[in-house]
């Protein structure tokens, strides 16, 4: 029997590129969802309104956010809860796509301005960052934090309670419509009945009462309505550790322990002890003039309650292990790249500063941020990252420039989808960028935070080029035009989106353009 010939669809090659390309996700194409605080053309921006954190919680059904003006806003989803159950939603044979909504839920007032006597500083109500904490007994909790000092507040939600079943008929009201209170009113003699002997004054004077007096007194009695109202309670306050600006905190998997690191230290906290800390991490030098670098970020893997990672001011990613000593001076892997010779100028330590790094969900990558680029990191492989995405590669030539005006300082943070399959993080002109996290990926969208993100898309974005380095292969892609911006326009270094998070399960970005946040979905 002869076989017949194979087509070229049947050959190994060809179905192991389809499988390839199969497995290859399609970039993504975004869409408007909502937007809070939306600023009208010429409206001025108020510096306490300018959103300065911006959080997920673990299952993205709630977002808090945090100003400079020491707020915090709390947005819950409605799009789930409203339309079906979640049983309704598992036995449909199909997923159905669905818009995410959020709702303003509440806000309270985290911190306000102090003023530290002993060093004559004035400390900001800034919230520099903001964590959630495990729910319990259907309460919000989070971590709030500026310069100097954290907070552990408590949300929930609270049926009102209403007094009612008074002895006295208040529905009879005067001409104006207004309605006397009964705490406003007096009797001039009482009678045996608990009557009264005659017209009770009141600034009203409109409640009556019936011929002989009231047959017998009845005890308010208070009712419980329908209606809910959101109480705040602040639980703890973590104070006096710090001597130097809180940059970052983080909650331990163990949900009962939390860092919160400064320039040269990294405490440790129990969230039921608010008045001792244990320092795990120092880097200050017995002489200050020795001080070469300082720590940038720190933050907890996401699984290993013994694991934490924290950046600094060199580019180094540093891996300590809690098991190893109380205090953490030696690390257990350092992630580095090492600068090409000769490449060196005066912004190569400037630029390389991380400004922010972040755990993938499944604790294996690390994303950094440094001024101009996006690095992934494998925690297998601490030779250099297997991932570098060029965020705005067109300012390389102007950093004379951001470095006179301090733009060259400016803290962008990034984020990871919930699959790892993406990075995202911010740039100017309110704009931020999207890359595909996969080697093989092409992916590098460029979207504005406005009504219409894709207005500013790179049609045809330029396919990542390998760079083969001494230590380890690297992804570098998104390389743009250095005259001007990623789509020919003029960049304005005024208008930077700094902050940004990606919903832990589903494609939604949520990013803050000064005072407003836009969120959007794909």
């Amino acid at each position: 029997m002869e076989r017949e010939p194979m087509s070229p669809d049947d050959r190994p090659e060809s179905s192991a590129a389809a499988a390839a390309a199969q497995q290859q996700p399609q970039p993504l194409e975004w869409r408007f969802a909502q937007v809070f605080g939306e600023r009208a053309a010429g409206e001025d921006v108020q510096e306490v309104d300018i959103i300065s954190a911006i959080e997920f919680d673990k299952s993205g059904n709630h977002l808090a956010t945090g100003d400079r003006g020491g707020r915090v806003v709390l947005f819950e989803r409605t799009d789930i809860s409203d339309n079906a159950s979640r049983r309704e939603l598992e036995r449909q044979e199909y997923p159905v796509a669905r818009h995410p909504e959020f709702r303003y839920k509440t806000e309270f007032q985290s911190h306000e301005p102090e003023f530290d006597y002993l060093k004559s500083l004035e400390i900001e109500e800034k919230i520099n960052k903001i964590k959630w904490c495990q729910t319990a007994n259907n309460a919000l909790f989070l971590l709030s934090t500026n310069d100097k000092t954290i907070k552990y507040w408590k949300v929930q939600e609270k049926k009102v309670k209403r007094v009612s079943v008074m002895n006295l008929d208040t529905s009879q009201s005067s001409d104006n419509g207004s309605t006397s209170s009964p705490g406003t009113s007096s009797c001039r003699a009482l009678l045996p009945n608990g009557g009264c002997s005659e017209m009770m004054y009141s600034t009203n004077n409109n409640i009556s009462f019936p011929p002989g007096g009231c047959a017998s007194l009845r005890l308010p009695v208070v009712v419980t309505g329908q209606e809910f109202n959101h109480v705040v309670r602040c639980r703890r306050v973590y104070a006096h550790a710090h001597d130097y600006h809180i940059n970052s905190i983080s909650n331990n998997s163990d949900g009962e322990t939390f860092i919160s690191a400064d320039d040269l230290r990294i405490n440790l906290w129990n969230l039921e002890i608010s008045n001792q800390s244990f320092n795990i991490v120092d880097v200050k030098p017995a002489n200050m003039e020795d001080l070469t670098e300082v720590i940038t970020c720190a933050e907890f893997h996401p699984t290993h309650c013994n694991t934490l990672a924290y950046s600094s001011s060199k580019g180094t990613i540093r891996l300590i292990d809690l098991r190893q000593s109380a205090l953490c001076d030696n690390h257990a892997k350092l992630f580095e790249e090492h600068e090409a010779p000769g490449s060196r100028s005066f912004f190569t330590e400037i630029i390389a500063s991380v400004s922010d790094i972040k755990f993938a969900r499944d604790g294996r990558h690390i994303l950094s941020r440094d001024y101009m680029t996006l690095k992934l990191w494998d925690l297998n492989m601490d030779s250099g990252p297997v991932a570098t995405f060029q965020v705005h590669e067109y300012l390389r030539p102007k950093l004379c420039d951001l470095y006179e005006n301090d733009s060259i300082f400016d803290k962008f943070e990034c984020c990871l989808s919930g699959d790892g399959l993406r990075v995202a993080t911010g740039s100017y002109s309110n704009l931020f960028r999207v890359f595909g996290g996969s080697p093989e990926s092409t992916e590098a969208s460029t979207l504005e935070a406005s009504r219409n993100p894709m207005r500013r898309q790179v049609v045809n974005p330029a396919r990542p080029a390998r760079t083969l380095t001494s230590l380890t292969r690297a992804v570098r892609r998104g390389g743009e035009n250095t005259s001007i911006d990623a789509n020919g326009n003029s960049y304005d270094l005024s208008t930077k989106l700094l902050h940004l998070a990606w919903h832990p399960t589903e494609n939604s970005i949520a990013c803050a353009a000064a005072n407003s946040l836009y969120m959007y979905y794909a």
